[in-house]
């Protein structure tokens, strides 16, 4: 080898500039086996025409598998091979496209122009514009949260193998407010249910809080909102607790959704709630301090302000709204697609068509008959009793229940003589007539909820509570010798006892 080097030189022709001449050196295996492209190639594309015969067809196509089923096949080849044969054929590792968005609304894109258009015309008047959603719901707790942060080499943070929620610690709803024109974000974070009474009250203490210091002279509120969930635009409750904000506040509240399926879009959602993951990533929400804080110190170089605060207060689910309190909202619709473009103006509305919600020692409205003796089986001064000795445990339990989901002590005592929270759907008196209707005549749940007007998940729970309460005054209901099935017994049964204004019941088919 080295005199063919030295007679080389020798000659005066250049050198080669390789160790081989052109063509020298072993084969390529693709070169020496025809087969193995088209063979690999059958492999990796049968998945995109849909060929169920495929070998690989439910397996990872990684190059070791699809190495091991060429040489299978008698194609002997390396995992490194196969890489670089299906980069000269144009592949590459890629993930999945998140660019499907199935059937979209014919008015999609005029619905987007009309929210930047309103949302222009708010921001140039000087009036605030927001927007408004719900971020995926925490469970609180040692538990593993997603992302890394630097720490001593092989000192991990120890979190909890199972994710199961933690009873006492409860779960963190954040219901996000970002003001577009002052790039600042407000997050409440709840305890209990993601309810409309929880969005609008989210609202209410942003613009406590910052709104209305920040727009002295605003007279309207634009809201820009997804299309479902507790702000969606055919929540009823959403649109009856915005009313209520108008009045108090004296704002015309305008909402704007966008289109079922467009919820990306949403400002807040790139805005504000990407940079709050990003800030607590790999960081386990041990407790709703810990959320809070991690929330409020979220920033970002463009100048990102956030700030955060915890609510604890209950809200009811199951809150129906009847169609005369939706008739009498002061509600205009756009004529633009007047279903997800509405506005709401400041008026009064509660004292036509709505009737005022009783006190906790009455029934509900259409509800007064249940309470007559025949069908309680006790006297009106003893009903009147049993409602005041209830009405005492039901505040502490309320505090109890309280007090447990925020992990401590309130820390604001409530002003004296203020009601602290939001009413319940249902008056102390319509827990003790649902309590009795299911213990003394044996009624079932499903045939007593169409009576309160509320679900059966809501109706249970409330009796569950009500038969505590009973427990603790020492009183006992004892069942009758007739058990009752159906509402149609409970109204027979009426009849025969001699109540009377018994109403129509209309039970859901």
């Amino acid at each position: 080898t080295v005199s063919l080097g030295v007679t080389e030189l020798d000659s005066g022709e250049a050198p080669l500039g390789r160790a081989r001449r052109v063509g020298g050196g072993r084969k390529r295996v693709v070169d020496l086996n025809p087969g193995l492209r088209p063979a690999l190639l059958a492999l990796v594309e049968p998945d995109v025409r849909g060929d169920p015969m495929s070998p690989l067809r439910w397996t990872t196509k990684s190059t070791r598998h699809l190495a091991a089923e060429l040489t299978r096949q008698g194609h002997r080849i390396s995992a490194d091979t196969v890489a670089d044969v299906l980069r000269e054929e144009g592949f590459s590792l890629q993930g999945n496209a998140k660019v499907v968005e199935g059937r979209q609304h014919p008015d999609r894109d005029g619905q987007f122009r009309y929210i930047n258009d309103q949302a222009k015309d708010c921001i140039e008047a000087g009036d605030p514009v927001i927007s408004v959603d719900t971020k995926k719901k925490e469970v609180v707790g040692p538990l593993k949260n997603g992302g890394r942060e630097w720490r001593p080499s092989g000192d991990p943070e120890r979190v909890s193998t199972h994710d199961f929620p933690d009873k006492e610690l409860g779960k963190a709803v954040p219901y996000g407010i970002y003001d577009l024109a002052a790039n600042t974000g407000w997050v409440s974070v709840g305890t209990d249910h993601d309810t409309a009474a929880f969005a609008v009250e989210s609202i209410r203490r942003w613009w406590k809080a910052h709104g209305r210091d920040d727009y002295p002279q605003a007279r309207r509120l634009l809201i820009t909102a997804d299309a479902g969930g507790s702000n969606g635009y055919r929540t009823r409750a959403w649109k009856a607790e915005l009313a209520a904000l108008a009045l108090e506040t004296g704002l015309n509240i305008t909402v704007c959704h966008f289109p079922p399926g467009t919820s990306k879009w949403n400002r807040i959602e790139h805005r504000l709630f990407s940079h709050i993951t990003m800030n607590w990533r790999g960081r386990p929400l041990t407790s709703h301090e810990v959320i809070v804080n991690s929330i409020a110190a979220t920033t970002t170089r463009t100048g990102l302000t956030v700030r955060a605060e915890l609510d604890t207060n209950a809200y009811e689910t199951g809150v129906r709204i009847a169609d005369r309190q939706m008739d009498a909202l002061p509600l205009a619709r756009h004529d633009w697609h007047g279903d997800w473009n509405y506005t709401l103006r400041p008026e009064e509305h509660c004292r036509d068509g709505v009737p005022p919600v009783p006190p906790q020692n009455q029934a509900g409205p259409g509800r007064a008959w249940l309470a007559h003796p025949a069908l309680t089986g006790m006297p009106h001064d003893q009903w009147d009793r049993l409602i005041a000795e209830l009405e005492a445990a039901r505040a502490l339990q309320r505090e109890e229940d309280l007090q447990r989901r925020r992990g401590g002590d309130r820390q604001k005592i409530p002003a004296a003589g203020l009601y602290t929270g939001r009413r319940p759907g249902l008056t102390l008196a319509d827990r003790l007539l649902a309590t009795l209707l299911y213990q003394r005549h044996r009624l079932p749940q499903v045939a007593i909820a169409p009576l309160f007007a509320v679900v059966p998940q809501t109706l249970n729970r409330a009796i569950s509570q009500t038969r505590r309460l009973l427990d603790e005054v020492g009183h006992t209901i004892e069942p009758t010798a007739t058990r009752l099935t159906t509402l149609d017994d409970l109204i027979d049964l009426a009849a025969e006892l001699g109540v009377t204004s018994t109403p129509q019941i209309k039970t859901a088919s």
